[in-house]
This record gives C-alpha cells, sequence and structure tokens, in this order.
C-alpha cells in the first residue's frame, strides 16, 4: 500500500512539474511579446491574470481559506463575467468600458448579431481573418485568468491524477489563445468557444453549493441546477463545441497553408475529448446524487 501511495505521489510531482515548466515558458514568451516586440495590447493578457488573483485575495481573506473554495468561486466569477456581462445598455460607454474588462461573449455576440445578422456572423472570413470589437481584449483578458487558474491548480495542488484533465485543458487554451493573439488570426472563432463558460457557471454552482453543505437532492434548487446544468452542457458545451468543430471542417479549403486549420482542428479536437470525459462525469455525479435521493425517500 505504501508503495501505491508513493507511486501516485510520484505521478503528481512529475504532472506539477511539467505542467510548471509550461506555465513558465507561456509567462516569458508573453513578457517577451510585450517587451521586445512592443505588443502593448497584450497587456490585456496581464491584466486579466491581476484581476482574478486580485480576486483571489479578497475571497481568501474575506470569506474562507480553503483553497479549493477560493479557486472556485474565482472560476465562478470568470464564468459569470465572461458568458453574460450587461447586454441592455451596451451602448453607453461606461458600459462598454465594463464589458471590456469582462470579456462578455453574450455581449460581444449580440452586439455583433444587431449590427450584422447572423450570415455575416458566421462567414468565414469574420471567423478567422476579422475581429469584433472588444473580441481581442476579451480574449486577452480570459488568456490571463486561465493562466492564474493553472497558477493556483499548480500551487494548491488542486488536481489529481497523471494526466490532470483540468490542467491539459487550460494548457490546451493557453496554446491556442496566445498564438492566436500573437498572429491576430481565429480571434471570433475563439470567442465562439468561450459561450461554453454558460455551463461553466453550473458546474461551479454546483461545487460551491456542496462545499456549502447543501447536498439534498430533493430540493427544488438541486433540481433546478442540475436541470439547467443539463441544458447548459447540452447547448453551450458539447453542441456548440461540435458545431465549431463542423464548420472548420467545412471551410477547410478557405484556410492558406498556415497553421490555422491543423492548430484549430487540434484545439477542438481535445475540447472535444474533454467535453465526453466532462459529460460522463457529470452523469456519474447525478446518478450518485439520485441514489442518495432514492435512500433517503425509501427511509421515509
Amino acid at each position: 500500500m505504501a508503495r501505491v501511495s508513493h507511486n501516485s505521489g510520484d505521478h503528481h510531482n512529475k504532472a506539477g512539474a511539467f505542467f510548471t515548466a509550461t506555465l513558465v515558458m507561456w509567462a516569458v514568451s508573453v513578457f517577451f511579446e510585450i517587451l521586445f516586440n512592443r505588443r502593448a495590447e497584450l497587456v490585456s493578457v496581464l491584466a486579466g491574470f491581476g484581476f482574478y488573483q486580485l480576486a483571489n485575495w479578497v475571497v481568501r481573506y474575506r470569506v474562507s481559506r480553503d483553497p479549493l473554495f477560493v479557486n472556485t468561486c474565482v472560476s465562478l466569477l470568470h464564468s459569470s463575467v465572461t458568458s453574460a456581462s450587461v447586454v441592455s445598455s451596451a451602448s453607453s460607454s461606461a458600459t462598454a468600458a465594463v464589458d471590456l474588462v469582462c470579456g462578455g461573449v453574450v455581449f460581444i455576440l449580440l452586439n455583433q448579431w444587431i449590427k450584422n445578422g447572423s450570415n455575416e456572423l458566421f462567414e468565414h472570413s469574420q471567423l478567422v481573418g476579422g475581429t469584433w470589437p472588444w473580441a481581442y481584449p476579451a480574449l486577452c483578458f480570459s488568456c490571463g485568468y486561465f493562466a492564474y487558474d493553472q497558477w493556483d491548480m499548480l500551487r494548491h495542488r488542486l488536481f489529481s491524477g497523471w494526466i490532470p484533465s483540468i490542467l491539459v485543458h487550460h494548457l490546451i487554451l493557453l496554446v491556442c489563445f496566445t498564438l492566436a493573439l500573437y498572429r491576430n488570426v481565429t480571434i471570433n472563432y475563439l470567442i465562439l468557444t468561450l459561450i461554453c463558460e454558460l455551463h461553466s457557471i453550473f458546474l461551479h454552482v454546483r461545487k460551491v453549493r456542496r462545499m456549502a453543505g447543501v447536498r439534498d437532492g430533493r430540493s427544488k434548487f438541486v433540481k433546478a441546477e442540475w436541470f439547467f446544468n443539463w441544458v447548459a452542457f447540452f447547448g453551450a458545451r458539447f453542441t456548440s463545441h461540435i458545431l465549431i468543430t463542423l464548420k472548420l471542417i467545412k471551410d477547410a479549403s478557405k484556410f492558406g497553408k498556415g497553421v490555422e486549420l491543423p492548430l484549430a482542428l487540434f484545439g477542438m479536437a481535445g475540447m472535444n475529448l474533454l467535453n465526453i470525459f466532462l459529460g460522463i462525469d457529470l452523469f456519474n455525479a447525478y446518478s450518485r446524487e439520485r441514489k442518495t435521493e432514492n435512500r433517503h425517500n425509501h427511509h421515509e
């Protein structure tokens, strides 16, 4: 038994070392671009990192010092502000500044839908070569979040397994997002992939709810949470990522000879695979809560 524990810890350390090294290389690359290639627009990446690290400190010193709870609360904040910022008053300059910071995907997409309609919204030229208003800084800000979250999980060892899926997920996003930001291509495609943050809201709500001790599957709140969790999983994550992948395949001949198409297909293949694993984990969690609920009903 001790040998199993030692091997498990050894694999845990190796995974941590690998992902820490990749994060350091990513940070060096970003600083190099900003300082030596004078890419001032990439400062929004650092702003995103700093914003969510500040939120981490606020939760840690004001609410709880539990690293998992703090990390989940900050992740919930990112999912909320990224997926749905204030749309109703998007015309005001003050709100536009807020949306720039929050990177509201819903705000960006609705703004383009109203201006240009759905046909132009999903044109290949728009998705690959164009950049919608606020899309570039929004992607930078989310890129900063994923770097922060990767660092926070590595620092507090909030991962498990030989190949932690959450660290793989963040690494794929950091590679795809950063290369797109460097080359200023496929920005709008990547904004579309962030629609999945609508589902992440319910993932994080569920985790916070369980850490708060609310686990009664018979409650209306828990049932409603699971309903929206499944709707968002299939609507905002699973289906949307498959549709993006199909769009890439359909428009493959329209891409140039660069790395954009292979990188995009690689990234979406990784995301779709992780979505399948996530769906299995969700189903298992739902089944466990249903069994617990049935046992309670049986005893009553």
